[in-house]
């Protein structure tokens, strides 16, 4: 028998290796490795097809477990296999494959096409309960965030907690299901640091508001106010800016002080051309809202205005809570344009931009406490043709009277109307026993016309 060469026996050899190789290879492309599995059924050595029928015979019923306790169990299976996943578990092989033969554990994750994903909600619902469950009595933390004060503004750093976060979980739960068992451990919630770009956003819009002022004008008179006078502290968080504008108040007071007519007394000048010192007691007159004025005042320094008027910032008294006479300033407030009662006189003036249209007796209310006219600057409230006024007699009676005219000027029930049932219209008809009226100003059915004419909704009535 010849004798192989050296050569003979090299070639001979790599061709062995070379067969081995290629059945090697053919193998590891046909079958999975030894410790694979698909969704946690183990398909070790075996091919596509023969992994699908193992799937297709071990569905999987999901438990779902959050740090280590039972939150959730599946009375079917959640995923399915059937022929139509065929391609997929292809796939799956075709990932796994490695040149030699592997030991390594793998679990590949697939979504077969019969997929309950209604069970997805379920299992969330179930997961947030418990991990509300395990925060109970957990510190929450506290992100950083910016914040204006003292006219600067700093950022608070952030303080870690012990809650649990829901973070992450869905989409694990979303991607494991398909194995049947998911073990979730949460982590704590993470707080935003000052570094981010979050707080680093709330930063720069702070100090760009720090950086602003407005004028504000109240009536003929203006106002210099830095965001420092405005307020005492700011922060932006989600998008909105929040403000504590305290610090405004004493401004606001300030100006309500100089400028504002609501409850203070005026100074009249009456037809006789003698001035009188009204009482505070009337309705008439508006003031400065500091709680308005700090939202009028910031929306401001946020918009970059640089003027704003105090006119949507007022309130008044009784019937018109949006206030009246501002913008007046003639006649200390009240204006050329205004009825004039004198209780004395029993008589009623009524000016349209300072000339007297109308001059007439009335009758007042009866000169007792219960009765009398109120004294002070008042406004008409609204006007009424015709009308039925209702209330009680002395004696506690009911009474509902037909008028023509009514101009109301006090929430009690004062105004001025006609009165066709009077006959005493003497001077000293108020001051007899129930020879007045009940507070209301009468007026004779001959001019009552012509006074209900000249009178408008919010001018003032001065009674003295």
């Amino acid at each position: 028998m010849q004798k192989l060469s050296i050569k003979q026996l090299i070639i001979i050899t790599l061709g062995l290796l070379v067969l081995v190789m290629g059945l090697m290879t053919i193998h590891q492309r046909r079958h999975f490795n030894k410790n694979v599995k698909i969704d946690n059924v183990a398909v070790g050595g075996l091919t596509a097809k023969q992994a699908l029928k193992k799937l297709q015979d071990n569905p999987q019923t999901p438990k779902v477990y959050v740090n280590n306790d039972l939150v959730y169990t599946g009375k079917q299976p959640v995923a399915k296999f059937t022929q139509a996943d065929e391609e997929k578990v292809a796939n799956a092989l075709h990932r796994q494959y490695t040149f030699f033969p592997s030991n390594k554990d793998k679990n590949l994750l697939i979504k077969p096409q019969k997929f309950n994903q209604s069970v997805v909600p379920q299992v969330d619902q179930a997961v947030s309960q418990k991990v509300m469950e395990l925060n109970n009595g957990r510190k929450a933390p506290i992100n950083a965030y910016a914040v204006y004060e003292n006219g600067q503004v700093q950022v608070r750093p952030a303080v870690g907690g012990t809650q649990y976060s829901l973070d992450g979980l869905h989409n694990q739960v979303e991607k494991e299901l398909v194995q049947g068992e998911v073990k979730l451990k949460p982590i704590y919630k993470a707080p935003l640091s000052a570094k981010s770009k979050t707080v680093q956003n709330e930063k720069t819009k702070l100090e760009q508001i720090a950086k602003r002022d407005v004028t504000y004008q109240v009536q003929g008179k203006k106002y210099h106010l830095t965001s420092a006078d405005i307020i005492t502290r700011a922060t932006y968080q989600d998008g909105k800016y929040h403000f504590n504008t305290k610090v405004l108040g004493t401004k606001i007071d300030e100006i309500n002080n100089q400028q504002a007519t609501l409850g203070k007394p005026f100074e009249f000048k009456t037809h006789s051309g003698s001035v009188i010192k009204t009482t505070a007691a009337g309705s008439y007159g508006w003031k400065i809202s500091k709680k308005q004025a700090g939202k009028t005042l910031t929306n401001a320094l946020i918009e970059n205005k640089q003027t704003v008027n105090a006119k949507n910032d007022i309130y008044g008294k009784g019937y018109n809570q949006q206030g009246t006479g501002y913008n007046t300033t003639s006649n200390n407030g009240i204006g050329d344009t205004y009825a004039e009662v004198s209780l004395a006189d029993q008589h009623a003036w009524f000016y349209k931009n300072g000339k007297c249209v109308l001059s007439t007796d009335i009758v007042s209310g009866t000169n007792n406490k219960d009765n009398e006219t109120p004294k002070g600057v008042w406004y008409i409230m609204y006007q009424q043709t015709p009308s039925v006024l209702r209330g009680l007699n002395d004696d506690g009676s009911k009474y509902a009277s037909k008028v023509q005219y009514w101009s109301p000027f006090t929430d009690s029930g004062c105004g001025f109307h006609d009165a066709s049932w009077r006959h005493d219209w003497s001077k000293q008809a108020y001051l007899a026993k129930g020879g007045g009226s009940h507070g209301c100003i009468n007026m004779h059915p001959d001019v009552a016309g012509q006074a209900f004419s000249d009178l408008h909704k919010n001018e003032p009535v001065v009674i003295y």
